[in-house]
């Protein structure tokens, strides 16, 4: 018996149709992410893509800095880099799934208008994706603590401000990609880059790879807008302790605060995103989008 089929069989998963719908898109996700290969190539595609990515950023600032590895602002950059991998899979997931199945699988019609919960259906395909990206985030960060010495031990990290942070920091950035899901769902051309831009700019005004103050006043704001901008704050506090870089731009702000604006995040990005995703079903319904393709 497979793991997914013995969730499914516990009482409280066997009485509820969003979480039956909920583990059934997530092991669907899994058997589509990671079923496009043997395991040993999709183990390798795992490994390699993370450090590819992450040593372009390492050559780039060896190459400004001298190689000032053991500067705090070194393992700022590293673990913002690396965390950010969990956004960008987590964002263009979502939008991805709604262009597989009306696409490429052709059965969008059908899996939107069957008796299911396709809120949950849509967490789940995310889910999936969340599960390659953490591989790829603990490669990642494992291949910093061994090779650059990054700053980071197991006895030292705040084990309740990381998952706390990681609960409620990635619920907000599910619910950000479920809106851009949904909103996919409704476009009829043009709608290939929409995660992939939305991760994009997060990017670049979130902090992840140098502090908010660094970006010119008039768009620093965005960034106190974004979730992830505060998530990431956390997350790094929460790895690095004492060697976290400090800079002005959120310096100010406590664990406890940090938390405190997360969950503000996550409730109301998933009030939103829920009713959002209602009316992208209900208008994409009405133009006759869901079974369409682009043909491009």
């Amino acid at each position: 018996m497979t793991i997914s089929q013995r969730i499914l069989d516990l009482p409280l998963v066997r009485g509820n149709d969003a979480l039956r719908t909920f583990v059934v898109a997530t092991w669907l996700g899994w058997q589509i992410e990671s079923n496009w290969a043997d395991p040993f190539l999709f183990a390798v595609y795992s490994i390699v893509r993370p450090l590819a990515g992450v040593l372009i950023l390492v050559v780039m600032y060896a190459v400004i800095t001298a190689s000032a590895f053991e500067d705090p602002t070194f393992a700022y950059i590293y673990t913002g880099n690396a965390l950010y991998i969990l956004v960008g899979m987590i964002i263009t997931g979502v939008s991805w799934a709604i262009i597989d199945d009306r696409e490429h699988y052709r059965v969008a019609k059908s899996l939107f208008t069957a008796p299911m919960n396709g809120y949950t259906y849509l967490f789940g395909r995310g889910v999936a994706r969340l599960i390659i990206g953490a591989i790829s985030v603990l490669i990642t960060l494992g291949f910093g603590v061994f090779f650059f010495d990054l700053p980071i031990y197991l006895s030292a990290i705040d084990w309740p401000l990381l998952l706390l942070s990681a609960a409620l920091g990635l619920t907000a950035i599910a619910s950000l990609g479920l809106i851009m899901g949904a909103w996919t769902m409704t476009m009829a051309r043009h709608f290939w880059s929409v995660g992939d831009a939305v991760a994009g700019a997060m990017y670049l005004f979130s902090g992840a790879i140098f502090p908010l103050s660094v970006l010119p006043a008039w768009l620093r704001w965005i960034g106190f807008l974004l979730p992830v901008t505060y998530w990431l704050e956390a997350t790094r506090r929460a790895l690095l302790g004492d060697q976290v870089a400090s800079f002005d731009t959120l310096a100010f702000l406590s664990d406890q605060a940090l938390l405190a604006i997360l969950a503000g995040f996550a409730v109301v990005l998933l009030i939103v995103s829920a009713y959002f995703y209602r009316w992208a079903l209900h208008t994409s319904k009405e133009k006759g989008l869901l079974d369409m393709e682009s043909g491009y």
